[in-house]
């Protein structure tokens, strides 16, 4: 790993994405960052703004005292904002925020009053910048993304298998689906970078069977790569069995447990990744201060599958899996989009 100072390539990666989100000479830049967040990803994103002539600025709140009864390096939603009124009025006077905070406000409670100002958001994932100049979307990532999420929401049923045993039944009536190719252009909606990505919640207890993590999978809670298989069995979207002898199977049944809470055991979002880019092992090369999981989220072929807060469904929780699954075939109304890890066109 190269030391932390600016780079020049770093800065243009950053200004690529800004050319992508449509960033104006003049335009308001809120870089909303918290007291925890990567300083070098602040510096650069604000240089690269000043270098498209736009006029950025810095809104950093506290981050908050830990509240979880386990470790967490990941909950799927930022609590950095905390109904603050005077950062929601600033990043409500923003047309282009920056959202640089550790989990991003993807499921942050503020997130529909902020977009309902006409804010276009894009969330920096907390990855290191040498992560992010690999990934700097391309103008055509987004064309599969929006075509894939076509076919997600017309589908009434996904199913998902693997030769590790997994055999997987999503029914998508009602389910809300979502993609994401690595920017934002549009006032009122939020995308995140590194992209390439399409995403379904389920609605309450449309999720059954089994999924089986394999050596080579990964849990991106843990920040580790599966080493001894895992058997989750679903019931109504909810894992009632966490089956396996090895560390990864006990992490994953005492980390649930210590929530209290049956809302974690419940599927948040279940879809594949599109990125072509995105690499399965990257987790071997960064250490996990060095890395938020985004690129083997969005890595082509694998199964997204995630535990937690469902909006959609009505939960709500801090417990948090997110899970790629790799080698599954994806299968939406019994046509294949991926097929034993491999993306289709």
């Amino acid at each position: 790993m190269r030391d932390d100072r600016i780079e020049p390539q770093w800065i243009e990666a950053f200004e690529a994405v800004l050319r992508l989100c449509k960033a104006q000479p003049g335009e308001v830049v809120c870089l909303l960052a918290e007291s925890q967040s990567r300083p070098l990803n602040i510096d650069l994103a604000e240089l690269a703004a000043h270098r498209l002539g736009c006029r950025p600025f810095r809104l950093v709140v506290p981050t908050p005292r830990q509240s979880a009864p386990v470790p967490v390096r990941s909950t799927g939603a930022s609590r950095a904002l905390q109904g603050h009124p005077g950062a929601l009025a600033a990043l409500k006077a923003s047309p282009l925020i920056l959202d640089l905070t550790l989990e991003g406000l993807l499921h942050a409670p503020e997130l529909k009053e902020i977009l309902g100002a006409g804010a276009r958001i894009l969330m920096v994932s907390n990855e290191h910048p040498e992560a992010l100049e690999r990934l700097v979307p391309l103008p055509g990532d987004e064309a599969p993304v929006k075509a894939a999420v076509k076919r997600a929401r017309a589908a009434k049923r996904m199913t998902v298998t693997s030769a590790a045993g997994t055999d997987l039944t999503v029914d998508m009536a009602g389910a809300i689906t979502a993609g994401v190719w690595g920017w934002t252009d549009r006032p009122g909606t939020i995308a995140h970078w590194p992209g390439g990505v399409v995403v379904s919640f389920p609605r309450a207890g449309t999720v059954n069977g089994t999924l089986v993590l394999a050596p080579g999978d990964a849990n991106l809670t843990f920040k580790r790569y599966i080493e001894s298989p895992v058997r989750l069995t679903l019931v109504d979207d909810h894992v009632t069995a966490i089956e396996g002898s090895g560390v990864d199977a006990i992490a994953m049944r005492e980390h649930l447990a210590a929530w209290g809470d049956r809302a974690a055991y419940a599927v948040s979002h279940v879809g594949w990744g599109m990125n072509k880019r995105a690499r399965r092992e990257a987790l071997l090369a960064y250490g996990a201060r060095d890395t938020n999981g985004t690129e083997l989220r969005a890595a082509a072929g694998n199964f997204l599958f995630s535990t937690g807060a469902n909006e959609f469904a009505g939960r709500f929780t801090e417990g948090h899996f997110d899970i790629p699954v790799f080698g599954c075939t994806i299968a939406l109304d019994g046509e294949p989009v991926v097929v034993e890890g491999r993306l289709l066109p």
